[in-house]
């Protein structure tokens, strides 16, 4: 005896079963970035500055978009976002809003031009301030959302994952960024996302969105964030001092060293050539010499010139920092104590 035919229409009913059942899956991570989205745009602030600049010896007048968090910087509220956002307002010509509606001028503002990072205070903003993670325990793969106002469209959310981390040696337009240590990410990003969040799925704050790698001035997939711990950091030093105090070492580096370099030193993957060190510099008092190749600083493998150099400005002033260095084919531990680049 056969076994009855089963109908087109009952196949389709087990079919749809099935994509119901794996939906419920998926539509789960739907409802947490719907959560994530909920809870954090409050703390989202959307930035127009009004600017003026010289072309060609005519004045010309434009006002940009971008975006902030507000985050809580030694015990107060301020608002985190990038230098270039608000680089040449005045702040009478800067407004900020909230995803409410409401509108607010800055009081006071303090900008580091080294990383790209800005904190602005507001008087009784009232607004919550964003959870801050951290940004150390990310990886690759991990699920990233970013809120911004992409081309002036304040409060808008993207989604993707982290690409990679530790991007350094970036040509970013005009803009000068000595200390880069970037997340690159897929989430998209556009023009006036810059300041903005990048969040991971629990709602921290990871990463404060730079910058973009485009062609045609819109997101190709490839956008980079500063991670949260250097922004957080310089943030710090901005509130408490006024400027940041940027590590100094004292050595002149060659950028044109790398891993082919070497030669027989299979014990090294990778380091920093040092091409001078500066008269009664911190590096000289720790007897660095010229062809030094400074493998470890702080216990970390140092990568290149440009890992060294923001290692180094991302250090805290006055710290002793164990490095291991090679010399002449030998191994020596050195340490030294950091002081301020100004």
């Amino acid at each position: 005896m056969s076994a009855p035919s089963v109908s087109i229409d009952d196949q389709r009913d087990a079919l749809f079963a099935e994509l119901a059942e794996e939906f419920n899956a998926f539509d789960r991570l739907g409802r947490l970035v719907r959560k994530v989205s909920h809870l954090v745009k409050p703390s989202v602030i959307h930035i127009e500055a009004h600017k003026t600049e010289t072309n060609n010896g005519k004045y010309e007048s434009y006002d940009e978009a971008g975006s902030g968090v507000v985050v809580k910087v030694s015990g107060s509220d301020w608002i985190l976002t990038n230098r270039h956002v608000i680089l040449g307002a005045s702040p009478n010509e800067i407004l900020l809003r909230s995803a409410d509606g409401r509108q607010f001028r800055p009081t006071r503002i303090y900008t580091d031009e080294g990383t790209d990072v800005a904190v602005m205070q507001v008087t009784n903003m009232d607004l919550p301030a964003a959870r801050v993670g951290d940004s150390e325990s990310v990886g690759i793969g991990d699920f990233t959302i970013a809120i911004g106002s992409p081309f002036g469209l304040s409060h808008s959310v993207t989604f993707g994952i982290l690409s990679a981390k530790g991007r350094r040696d970036l040509s970013l337009g005009d803009k000068k960024i000595d200390l880069q240590d970037f997340f690159q990410t897929d989430a998209a990003i556009n023009p006036g996302n810059s300041g903005g969040p990048l969040l991971n799925l629990r709602g921290e704050v990871i990463g404060l969105n730079t910058a973009i790698a485009s062609s045609s001035g819109g997101s190709e997939g490839i956008g980079f964030a500063i991670p949260i711990n250097m922004a957080m950091r310089v943030a710090d030093e901005l509130v408490r001092y006024g400027r940041y105090r940027r590590g100094y070492l004292g050595v002149v580096l060659d950028p044109d060293f790398g891993p082919n370099d070497l030669g027989s030193m299979d014990q090294i993957p990778s380091g920093a050539l040092v091409k001078t060190v500066h008269r009664g510099s911190p590096a000289a008092k720790a007897n660095l010499q010229r062809g030094d190749i400074i493998v470890r600083f702080n216990g970390a493998q140092v990568e290149n010139d440009d890992h060294l150099v923001a290692q180094v400005g991302m250090t805290p002033i006055g710290s002793n920092i164990p490095m291991i260095i090679y010399r002449d084919g030998k191994r020596y531990r050195a340490e030294v104590e950091l002081t301020d680049l100004n």
